[in-house]
């Protein structure tokens, strides 16, 4: 194993033993005493089996929150970085010694969009509901909208077979992972259009699995410090998606390993189409300046 890769590792248990201290604050803090119910357990098996297939975990998550009403729609892009932690450190260190990608470029594409990420959470954590409600819906619909271009084959993009950049396509790269970083925080995950990016950039599809399973596993834990510190995130169903997240993930890269993914795609294309047409509804109805709802 390389210093980059060992580097990055090690980084990887550096900032989720903050994330660890950052949580057990948060719940002493803001006396957080909620528990998961077996609907989130089992909310975190299914949507982190589905993203370690590649389907994604934050669409399917934010659909099936909206369904059942449950967390607060504010409370939702915290929950989902919270919640998810736990498969994005498993699929990091899974995934990430799998395909070898020019060092620097794979650490200055982790570091910004570890940066996107606490820009966005702090943000985020200060949006009003309604401002949040309209934002995740358009992210549910773009969401739906990549689903369906990849059932119909319009992403599969050729690229190259380069796995570094230089010049403006290392820059244009970094950058870009930096807004897709912050993004992150408001529910739109990055997999879709990172893998896009990069092929038009002409590198390998295949370097942006380890790219955007790193960036995940680092910036997913930074984020969520700043929503420790704001308490906007749901205490019980971030711990199910934690426990059932590593099952789910477990489960996928062990046992399964052939399923009908075009017919799971179409499924929760429906799903999030739902919940996407649901939060704008409820942003329409909601006050512009109705505050969150506070955490206890």
């Amino acid at each position: 194993m390389n210093a980059t890769k060992v580097g990055l590792l090690s980084a990887l248990v550096l900032v989720n033993i903050a994330f660890v201290i950052g949580w057990v604050w948060a719940a002493r803090h803001y006396r957080l005493r909620e528990r998961p119910t077996l609907g989130d357990i089992a909310i975190g098996v299914v949507t982190d089996f589905l993203d370690t297939l590649g389907i994604g975990s934050f669409a399917p998550t934010t659909a099936l929150f909206k369904f059942r009403g449950a967390p607060a729609d504010e409370l939702i892009p915290g929950t989902l970085n919270v919640g998810h932690n736990s498969s994005a450190f498993l699929e990091t260190v899974l995934f990430v010694t799998a395909v070898t990608v020019e060092p620097v470029l794979l650490a200055s594409m982790v570091a910004s969009a570890a940066a996107g990420a606490w820009l966005g959470a702090g943000l985020v954590s200060r949006l009003p509901r309604r401002t949040i409600q309209l934002f995740m819906g358009v992210a549910l619909l773009v969401a739906a909208f990549f689903f369906i271009l990849k059932n119909l084959g319009a992403l599969e993009v050729a690229g190259g077979t380069a796995f570094a950049l230089a010049g403006w396509r290392f820059a244009l790269a970094v950058s870009v992972s930096f807004v897709l970083g912050a993004l992150m925080c408001i529910g739109i995950g990055n997999y879709a259009p990172l893998m896009i990016m990069l092929a038009l950039l002409g590198m390998h599809p295949l370097a942006a699995f380890p790219i955007m399973m790193a960036s995940d596993g680092i910036l997913q834990p930074v984020a969520s410090l700043g929503f420790f510190r704001s308490g906007r995130f749901a205490h019980g169903p971030s711990l199910g998606l934690i426990i059932g997240g590593v099952l789910g993930v477990l489960i996928a890269f062990y046992i399964v390993k052939h399923l009908p993914l075009t017919a799971m795609r179409w499924l929760v294309i429906v799903v999030v189409s739902y919940a996407a047409v649901s939060m704008l509804r409820s942003a329409r109805a909601a006050s512009p300046t109705a505050p969150a709802v506070a955490v206890p």
